[in-house]
């Protein structure tokens, strides 16, 4: 029995005579909040709904979850928990005064909740009072609080510490170690060496091993090398405090640190975390211009001598025009969270995909009857939230005509959208990320990949929303010597399309204006007017389809080391074609720079020319061999890192399976070794001698096995160490390699939604998995469902090609709407001038065709 409106709200309050008698069956229930408990008292886990929603919220005093009026009988039947505290804050306008303006109210102690004013109007003008009761259920008794005299101690604890508890989102400053940490001795009086030394913005590794994480820039030399190995498996190999030993050079940076708020400083001769207050200066000493690292609105640095006529910022707001605002169902914002528009944006558009509508609001009320006791931590139980409030029109509600005629005579008129708050929606989806999981600007294309992942890892078993944006891309490689070629295909789900600046229609402005702009630096004069470069979209696509070289390129047919080059194209079209314009670059002294330019998108693409063909008559494969791998004549042994070893053979390990573990993976450190020998322990010769042959011939083809990929095409031999020393097989870590584009974080995640293809034999090609056959080809490209092909076979990756089976699938898009809208945070308005040509991604909706 789901209680009604009036149930709940005009029910006369029913109290007990004997409340410590009441509450006694209930006592072994009602927890007090321990360090480290979140109480949700601002927020339903499954709605939108707060204490300032008609319905108030219900906060579990055991689990310390809030629920909105609608959902509050579903915790209390799957978990059978009674007592709730039942929270409302009431707000009104303030009364005025004869002057006309509002009178302050006094403190009265009738706001007691530790709440923030979720209003979108000024708090100045309004008052507020809070109520809070227990509530047991199912008969509903309501005990008002404060009531100290006639409830137990227990009770009145508990009450009173989730009142008081803090926001669940809010860190925890007062035990955080930054606040310990001291200015360096030697920070004023660093000298640092004038040796020419420039850091670049990546591609970073140890000067002295392999290693490409937790690496310390030396703020004397400028020296790169790995910090310490920690047992847990964290860390190097140690060399930058090697290198103090040797040098006495106290001060290094952590490079993944560097942002324009400052850096993570170590000082070896003081043995701990240091501040240095000239870090900028250090940095800029070897080409870091961290002051330079700015962000702009949507989430990337910017160059700050670029001084916009007209900011992008004004353009995308339409600024100076009256705009009319939408209510309803779809036209719900997302407030701003601080920076959080990346994932405004995205979000708003995928709820805007009918396959996402589907999968999680249409699936609604599955989603939430089989979520865990904890719904804040389940991913499809809070997209389903965010769909549900983005849809619903139930927070997106017109004002009141009352209200319209009030604000007219007050010759005011104030925005009454109210739109939603995804605090719960981003802790979870941020959670464990070092960039969303900050207050810091974001990419809006970086965190939809990420949310793909999420949606994917979650999906199993059920419909993967994210189908609609995945493809195929065939890879064509040709060795330039012998005209030979290799096909291969791999999964996207973005069209990245080059800015070439060279192809600006008002060239020849530009000239004149970087002409004006350098005169005017020599002469110490204004800068001019910055002229915008405008880009045809056709030679972005010109550009997208040219070839590009293969760096290190192996050909099988020269068996050496050749120039090669690469063409890609489209083995199939998704649903939504994603294209993401690169307007941002790196300069080499490590500021992102954005390009100011002005692209005519057009509302229609037709992508057809761009489609896939495979092998054509007349050409000649490259042949599937890998290359010899030759240890050098004048080294008999192989190169061990013996510090490696030594590490390992202190924590008990057999010496002969530490060295084994080094070698195997490719000197890459303790850490990596480490992983190898948890893989490998159990096996039969784990600590034997290692045996290493001098040469080995090259891998010959089987007639008997599918065709293999070449060296040219293999993923990074990095990589594949790093997942098979998890325990992972070989082929499996290439397929999911190839198959996330080299990604390690989504490899790992489509080896977990991908466990059928751990059982293929083994003696098939690392390679041949994801490599298609001439059959496996044709299917590709002759199967046009608008769904997954039920010929598909399990182990390929899951694309959609088509509406039909008797056309060749339509490869036209459009992104072109009856009506364009601004979704402004939590405000929708109908869009007047929409800057299209200013955009970084659009979504394209495939026509449907036949």
């Amino acid at each position: 029995h789901r209680p009604s409106r009036t149930e709940f709200g005009s029910r006369n309050v029913k109290m007990a005579t004997d409340l410590g008698e009441l509450l006694v069956p209930y006592m072994p229930t009602i927890r007090v909040p321990r360090t480290g408990d979140r109480v949700f008292k601002s927020e339903c886990a499954f709605s939108y709904d707060s204490p300032e929603s008609e319905g108030g919220l219900y906060v579990c005093m055991n689990s310390f979850l809030g629920f909105g009026r609608e959902h509050v009988e579903r915790h209390y039947r799957k978990t059978g928990q009674s007592v709730y505290m039942h929270l409302k804050r009431h707000v009104k306008e303030k009364a005025t005064g004869a002057a006309g303006g509002a009178i302050p109210r006094r403190r009265n102690g009738k706001i007691f909740l530790d709440l923030e004013l979720n209003r979108d109007f000024n708090g100045d003008g309004y008052e507020y009072e809070d109520e809070a009761k227990l509530v047991i259920f199912p008969d509903h008794f309501e005990i008002p609080l404060p009531n100290i005299e006639e409830l137990p101690a227990l009770v009145t604890i508990a009450c009173d510490a989730v009142l008081n508890a803090p926001s669940p989102y809010k860190k925890q400053e007062s035990d955080s170690w930054e606040e310990e940490i001291q200015v360096s001795r030697h920070a004023r009086s660093l000298r640092q060496q004038e040796n020419g030394v420039r850091i670049p913005p990546s591609g970073w590794k140890c000067a002295k091993c392999e290693m490409r994480e937790n690496l310390w820039l030396n703020l004397t030399d400028g020296s790169v090398l790995c910090g310490k190995w920690f047992f847990d498996g964290s860390g190097g190999n140690g060399h930058a405090l090697e290198h103090y030993k040797e040098t006495n050079f106290p001060l290094a940076v952590k490079l993944d640190t560097i942002t324009p708020d400052g850096a993570d400083v170590y000082s070896f001769d003081e043995e701990e975390a240091v501040l240095d207050p000239h870090i900028s200066e250090h940095l800029l000493h070897f080409g870091i211009d961290m002051l330079q690292m700015q962000r702009t609105e949507n989430g990337h640095h910017t160059d700050n001598h670029v001084q916009p006529r007209v900011s992008d910022w004004e353009v995308i707001q339409e600024a100076g025009l009256k705009l009319k605002p939408v209510y309803g169902s779809g036209y719900t914002g997302i407030k701003n969270l601080g920076n959080s528009c990346y994932l405004s944006t995205t979000m708003q558009v995928l709820f805007s995909i009918p396959e996402f509508q589907r999968a999680y609001v249409g699936n609604l009320q599955r989603i939430f009857d089989y979520s865990p006791l904890d719904p804040t931590q389940d991913f499809n139980t809070q997209m389903a939230k965010l769909g549900r409030g983005l849809l619903s029109g139930q927070y997106s509600k017109p004002p009141m005509k009352s209200e319209l005629i009030e604000q007219v005579m007050k010759e005011e008129y104030k925005q009454q959208q109210r739109g939603i708050s995804p605090k719960m929606f981003k802790a979870l989806a941020s959670n464990g990320h070092p960039e969303f999981s900050s207050n810091r600007q974001q990419d809006a294309h970086e965190f939809l990949l990420h949310l793909i992942n999420l949606v994917e890892r979650n999906s199993s078993g059920s419909e993967n929303p994210s189908d609609v944006f995945r493809f195929l891309v065939e890879e064509r490689v040709q060795c330039c010597q012998t005209q030979n070629v290799r096909y291969s295909q791999r999964v996207d789900y973005f069209m990245q399309l080059p800015v070439p600046l060279e192809a600006a229609s008002n060239r020849e402005e530009l000239i004149a204006y970087e002409s004006k702009r350098k005169e005017a630096e020599e002469n110490m004069r204004p800068p001019p007017e910055p002229v915008r470069a405008r880009i045809p979209f056709t030679a972005c696509l010109q550009a997208f389809t040219e070839p590009e070289n293969v760096p290190d390129f192996w050909s099988s047919a020269l068996q050496a080391k050749s120039a090669g080059v690469k063409t890609s194209r489209f083995a199939s079209f998704p649903e939504y074609m994603v294209v993401q314009i690169k307007k941002f670059t790196f300069g080499l002294d490590w500021v992102p720079k954005k390009l100011d330019v002005s692209v005519d998108v057009p509302d229609f693409l037709d992508l057809n020319r761009l489609r896939a063909t495979g092998l054509q008559a007349g050409e000649e494969e490259l042949p599937d061999l890998t290359p010899p791998i030759v240890i050098p004549e004048d080294t008999r042994a192989p190169e061990i890192d013996e510090s490696s070893v030594m590490q390992l053979a202190e924590m008990g390990f057999p010496l002969e399976a530490c060295r084994k573990a080094v070698y195997y993976t490719g000197n890459m450190g303790a850490e990596m070794a480490f992983n190898w020998i948890i893989a490998h322990m159990e096996e039969p010769d784990f600590a034997e001698p290692l045996a290493v042959p001098t040469y080995m011939e090259p891998d010959l083809p089987s007639p008997s096995l599918p065709s293999t990929s070449a060296l040219d095409n293999q993923p990074p031999e990095e990589s594949i160490s790093i997942l098979t020393s998890m325990g992972f097989p070989r082929h499996h870590t290439i397929q999911a390699l190839k198959a996330t584009n080299n990604n390690l974080e989504r490899a790992l995640d489509w080896i977990f939604t991908h466990p059928d293809c751990e059982d293929e034999s083994e003696a098939m090609s690392d390679t041949a998995d994801t490599e298609p056959n001439d059959n496996s080809f044709s299917n590709a490209n002759a199967h046009s469902d608008s769904s997954l092909s039920p010929d598909q076979d399990l182990s390929s990756p899951r694309v959609r090609d088509g509406p039909g089976r008797k056309c060749l699938p339509n490869t036209e898009y459009h992104f072109n709407f009856p009506r364009w809208l601004i979704y402004n945070d939590h405000k929708v308005c109908l869009s007047e001038r929409p800057p299209k040509d200013l955009g970084y991604m659009y979504f394209y909706r495939r026509l449907s065709s036949c």
